[in-house]
């Protein structure tokens, strides 16, 4: 097995604190949410129903869907409320010179 392939993202800056932000990665629409407890990256689809999780609410380690309010654990992807019961995935996530590094 190979060692996750890791790209830059964006400037930590660039997201603070309690916030997200949606990044496309080879294709790939992804979330990163910041938070007091870390920087984390999840798919930025609900597992749901096609909408953007980025368009919805983070609260604290929970994001919350704009279109049904299903919602999910930033740090595993799983589901926290229905409507979904799927989780989302999630992505490796590192922080290296101030720069958010996705492993997609």
């Amino acid at each position: 097995m190979s060692d996750p392939q890791f790209q830059k993202a964006m400037a930590l800056a660039d997201i603070p604190q309690g916030s997200m932000r949606p990044v496309t990665l080879n294709g790939r629409e992804i979330v990163i949410c910041h938070t007091k407890e870390g920087v984390y990256a999840l798919d930025n689809v609900c597992s749901h129903a096609h909408a953007r999780m980025c368009e919805g609410r983070l609260r604290a380690t929970r994001i919350v869907c704009p279109l049904h309010g299903a919602s999910f654990d930033i740090r595993d992807g799983k589901v926290l409320g229905p409507p979904a019961t799927q989780p989302l995935p999630i992505f490796q996530v590192r922080v290296v010179d101030g720069t958010v590094e996705v492993a997609v």
